[in-house]
């Protein structure tokens, strides 16, 4: 016999579903759409920075200027201190981002990159893309649950316009905020908005980044070796995370007032360049990660000094993000140790960029996928390999502070700590866990 109110329920039911799929079709697309132009207008505008500071070298005396300038338009637009932990913040406890956020990062990276401050592009990506994500849920009257979405699909989408991996950018949006859980529900407008901005991307003519290299044969030798370079792609990833965050506490604390302290950093990196006499440390530095990946050349200690330029223009106050660096640290690193081990430069090179990326951000999917997206996905298994290695011995040190790690690298065990905290044992992440 017909059921009258099954039928009704299921309705209800189905109508449920389809208002929601709606809804977040409709906001992916805008917020994809929206990120992907201004995505790419930045990708293009940091992309003639760096074109004009090789055509005019001398741009990097302005350095220091442009870092008054910096100070003065975040204090202008009361965008302060703000940075990738808000935008983290904002999925966690639904913190506010005014919209000013996004000419601030914008202006400043451009500025950074422009004379010679050695920066990413992420940590602009993830600001900006977070932002506009946030306004448009805002302004489309979602509720605080929906808003956290909102701002995953936002930086999904600027992270896929600028680097042209959408789905890294979605692994990374549904998974790098909270490790060892996923926003499943974030999943499906994360994925939309992030095909959405590549598309726009690639139609206003940003090039996808995409590199050649040959990965060996799978035998068990090789495996042995990789796990070997591995851990020293950990170590170095601690390494990174400890140097970038211990230089900019030690700069907060000796040169406290900030307009001081930028132009202290200017004139920092100025030295530097001139005393290495080079400037492959300076910018984002993506030729010189080409060479090492692609023609397995790089200087041996090309890793060490890019972590120095980078720890020293971030503490200072110019902006960017650090994944940028990462790679650049990882894949120099790679390329000089790889042929130690008897693997080929270039795959040394791929591994450690992989590696290195994992192990800073403690995300070891969203490595895996990257690694598909930036080489392919011939040597997969190695790259797997060697995300797992670098994610556990990396520990719990991390590029963003506000990223929260629920259970233990060490132990199937609830711990909640937030990256870079404090040290945690295996005897105390109980006791960790029920503080925090």
């Amino acid at each position: 016999m017909f059921d009258q109110e099954r039928f009704r329920e299921w309705v209800r039911g189905t109508g449920l579903y389809a208002v929601v799929l709606a809804k977040w079709i409709f906001l992916s697309v805008v917020v994809g759409s929206l990120c992907g132009v201004v995505g790419a207008v930045f990708h293009l505008s940091v992309h003639y920075a760096a074109e004009t500071r090789g055509t005019y070298p001398w741009l990097l005396w302005c350095l220091p200027l442009v870092g008054l300038a910096i100070v003065g338009f975040y204090k202008l637009m009361g965008t302060e201190g703000m940075g990738t932990n808000d935008i983290i913040d904002a999925v966690h406890k639904d913190k506010r981002l005014p919209i000013r956020l996004v000419p601030s990062i914008f202006l400043g990276t451009m500025l950074t990159h422009l004379c010679g401050g050695s920066a990413g592009r992420e940590g602009a990506a993830l600001q900006i893309g977070g932002t506009i994500g946030q306004r448009v849920g805002r302004l489309l009257r979602l509720d605080d649950q929906d808003l956290r979405v909102a701002t995953l699909s936002g930086m999904a989408a600027c992270f896929s316009a600028l680097f042209g991996t959408p789905l890294t950018a979605v692994i990374f949006a549904v998974m790098g905020i909270s490790i060892g859980t996923m926003y499943h529900t974030a999943l499906l407008p994360c994925l939309m908005s992030a095909l959405a901005a590549f598309g726009v991307s690639l139609a206003l003519g940003v090039e996808p980044t995409r590199f050649t290299v040959t990965s060996p044969e799978i035998v068990v030798g090789t495996f042995l070796r990789v796990l070997l370079l591995s851990v020293l792609f950990a170590l170095v990833s601690i390494l990174f995370c400890k140097f970038i965050h211990g230089t900019e506490r030690w700069m907060q604390r000796w040169i406290p007032n900030p307009w001081v302290r930028v132009v202290a950093g200017g004139l920092a990196i100025v030295a530097l360049t001139y005393l290495v006499g080079t400037r492959d440390y300076n910018g984002a530095g993506m030729e010189i990660i080409t060479a090492a990946v692609e023609r397995g050349t790089a200087h041996p200690a090309a890793f060490l000094l890019k972590l120095l330029f980078t720890a020293v223009t971030l503490a200072a106050g110019f902006k960017g993000g650090e994944v940028v660096p990462s790679f650049f640290v990882g894949a120099t690193l790679g390329c000089v140790a790889a042929p130690l081990l008897g693997l080929p430069a270039g795959f040394g090179a791929a591994l450690g960029l992989v590696s290195v990326f994992c192990g800073v951000t403690n995300s070891p999917v969203a490595s895996v996928f990257l690694s598909v997206e930036l080489f392919g996905s011939e040597g997969i298994w190695y790259f797997a390999l060697a995300c797992g290695i670098s994610y556990m011995l990396s520990g719990y040190s991390g590029l963003y502070s506000s990223q929260t790690i629920l259970y233990s690298k060490l132990k199937a065990r609830y711990i909640n700590v937030h990256a870079n905290s404090h040290p945690v044992s295996p005897e105390g992440e109980g006791e960790t866990a029920d503080r925090t």
